[in-house]
């Protein structure tokens, strides 16, 4: 092409690009603009408060109004809606009621409120109601069904799947915890003109729905005619896709399902529970009992067993390893360790913590001549602490011997025998003063902590604390019949034979009676403990559990509970939605994240908001934001657009910062 012909291309390009211009900006100038936060009226029922704790959860801004609150509010049209930069501006991208009209019939708020919905196009949540045709449904009388819903057998509806719920492998059971005690009560109705139902259940011959759309006079509501609250499997299930409807795909936040398990004291021998002495010897208030099988320690054909359990499963466990310890055992039991050589042979099978060389206690001196312990003090009165250079060598020890044997690990994460060095409440209420530095000398990050004790994060020096869910799968328990014995010390009544510490512990409740030895286990303790790791995987948790070596031996008693866990997940998700089974660093930065998004968010550091197709997103300088968006969506860059986050659940989400020369994040979305 000469230059001249150039020249004229340009010109027409130029003449092509204004109109087209003008007409983008004279679009936009009616464009509203969206703000990415929800409104929640509360009435202080549970299932308002269930959606609340997602948005929150999921690090969704929201405003809460509650009704109870006489110096609330009025929700009329200033409070919803102004206009910004000579755009009118949507203050709230989604409302959630508590039920269809909260405020009485004809009142000037949902007046209001209707006509904000219409205006911007707006979504709503009714978040329980009764089948009625005010919402779209039939009387429950007529063909409907008003009760109890416990067991019932939910499914989404194929406009479910094509919808909110698409991430759902297809049924949605309700729980039934308790025979004699009512857990859940809903109506199903069959839907009128304008509602289109995204999950129901049986009724009779024919189906009924429980959640669905209802789109009227210009409005859009999602009806939801069960009560439930914030455990309950059945919302857990249910809730990513309401907050997807809602914000109609675009929203702050991101929400994974996760679960990673973290199998402790690896090559060291655990002490064994005697259901004669109702205690574990070896411990300092347990004398006697011990000898030959006083310890339960995996064997190579158990570490076969577990490299052959994580292929079927495609899931990775955490070997948590003391390489010291297993290196007594080994000089103590004529040299050779079978066990220890089929781990280390299959070493890149798993991910590896350090756990320090020989498991000893990092925090101060213990003084075991009382029970409970007390930490031990000198001539002067002061504590004494195990010191910096001790732990500094059990911790370099512990990683060297693994770097010798050809094992990945990360230098970074630490977990400490039974998490000591930090605070141990009532004996030793803060951390001890020389473990701060013994992390920094070794590089770690990341240092374990008892979600039971200290469930959020917190500095220990130039480290973090990864809080861990404690499994109750006792540590030293390798058989099904002694795990069910302590279970019953544990929680059975004196009366009935037990300690009687659940009646003393408000926390705790007593079993009605004590579980059958042989078949308690599998029968009780299993489906307890696999529902309570399921509402931690399904909650946005990013926890990992623990368990100990002992749990893989022997009877191997832990797996029923890790396959109770996958199999049942993978039976409620579809394959869009797999388990998130990240390693301890990862679930640190996510936390630290995490805490410091809700920060800024209650400090209003964040305003994000959406016009057309663009969205915008403002946070402090250097934090990354929470970001989730359809499939297609594309961030833009300095030159061009790219792909926008990875995909999950069918939509896209990441933690976000702006590019190079920006400083706000812009998405495109599709469409």
């Amino acid at each position: 092409m000469n230059r001249r012909a150039a020249a004229c291309l340009a010109a027409a390009l130029v003449t092509l690009a204004v109109p087209a211009a003008t007409a983008r900006a004279a679009e936009e100038a009616v464009t509203p603009r969206i703000d990415l936060k929800v409104l929640v009226v509360d009435d202080g029922g549970s299932s308002v408060e269930a959606i609340t704790a997602e948005l929150r959860d999921t690090g969704v801004p929201y405003t809460r109004v509650e009704l109870a609150d006489d110096s609330r509010p009025v929700i009329d049209a200033a409070f919803l809606s102004d206009t910004v930069d000579g755009r009118p501006r949507a203050k709230y991208q989604g409302v959630v009621l508590p039920n269809e009209d909260p405020f009485g019939a004809g009142s000037a708020e949902m007046t209001a409120l209707a006509a904000y919905e219409r205006a911007f196009g707006i979504r709503q949540i009714d978040a329980y109601t009764w089948a009625h045709p005010g919402v779209g449904l039939d009387y429950t009388d007529n063909g409907g069904y008003a009760g109890t819903l416990d067991g019932t057998e939910a499914a989404v509806t194929d406009a479910g799947k094509a919808g909110p719920f698409g991430y759902l492998g297809g049924q949605v059971a309700f729980e039934d915890n308790a025979v004699l005690i009512p857990e859940s009560y809903g109506f199903l109705g069959r839907p009128r003109t304008g509602y289109t139902s995204l999950v129901d259940a049986p009724v009779g011959t024919g189906r009924a729905s429980l959640v669905g759309e209802y789109v009227h006079d210009g409005r859009t509501e999602l009806v939801v005619t069960f009560g439930y609250n914030q455990y309950q499997r059945q919302f857990r299930l249910l809730a990513r896709g309401m907050v997807e409807w809602l914000t109609q795909g675009v929203h702050l936040g991101q929400s994974r399902n996760y679960f990673a398990v973290h199998v402790d004291d690896v090559f060291a021998p655990d002490a064994r529970w005697n259901p004669e002495l109702n205690c574990t010897p070896g411990d300092y208030d347990c004398a006697g009992g011990e000898g030959e099988g006083s310890t339960i320690r995996m064997t190579a054909a158990d570490a076969a067993y577990a490299a052959q359990w994580q292929q079927t499963k495609g899931f990775t466990l955490d070997m948590v390893y003391n390489a010291g310890a297993g290196e007594e055992w080994k000089a103590e039991n004529g040299g050779t360790d079978a066990f220890t050589d089929r781990l280390v042979a299959d070493r890149a099978r798993y991910r590896w913590i350090n756990h320090t060389y020989t498991h000893p206690f990092l925090g101060c001196v213990q003084d075991t001549s009382t029970v409970p312990w007390t930490c031990a003090v000198n001539a002067q009165g002061a504590t004494q602490w195990m010191s910096r250079s001790e732990i500094s060598a059990q911790i370099r020890d512990n990683h060297n011997w693994a770097v010798g044997k050809g094992i990945s690990v990360d230098r970074s994460e630490l977990v400490t025998g039974e998490h000591s060095g930090l605070k141990t409440l009532p004996q030793q209420p803060q951390d001890n003063p020389n473990l701060a530095g013994a992390l920094a000398d070794n590089g770690v990050k990341w240092i374990a902590s008892d979600n039971s004790r200290e469930p959020q994060q917190r500095p220990v020096g130039n480290a973090d604390t990864v809080p861990r869910h404690p499994m109750n799968v006792y540590y030293n328990t390798g058989r099904r019949t002694e795990m069910a014995d302590e279970y019953n010390w544990i929680y059975t009544s004196a009366a009935d034979g037990g300690s009687g510490i659940c009646e003393s512990n408000p926390a705790s409740t007593c079993l009605p009676e004590p579980l059958d030895t042989e078949t308690g286990y599998l029968s009780y303790i299993v489906p307890q403990e696999t529902g309570i790791a399921l509402r931690h995987v399904l909650g946005n948790d990013p926890r990992p559990h623990y368990v100990h070596q002992s749990n893989l031996a022997e009877d191997r008693i832990l797996y029923p509970v890790l396959d109770g866990v996958i199999d049942t997940y993978r039976t409620l998700f579809a394959a869009n939605t797999p388990l998130v089974n990240q390693r301890q660093r990862d679930t640190g930065v996510e936390l630290g994240r995490r805490a410091a998004w809700d920060r800024a968010l209650a400090d209003g550091r964040v305003t994000a908001y959406r016009i057309g197709t663009t969205v915008t997103v403002k946070a402090p300088a250097g934090m990354p934001a929470p970001v989730t968006a359809p499939e297609g969506t594309r961030k833009q860059l300095l030159l061009g657009t790219t792909a926008y986050g990875s995909a999950y659940a069918g939509t896209r989400s990441a933690w976000t910062s702006p590019e190079l020369l920006q400083s706000a994040v812009t998405l495109r979305l599709p469409g």
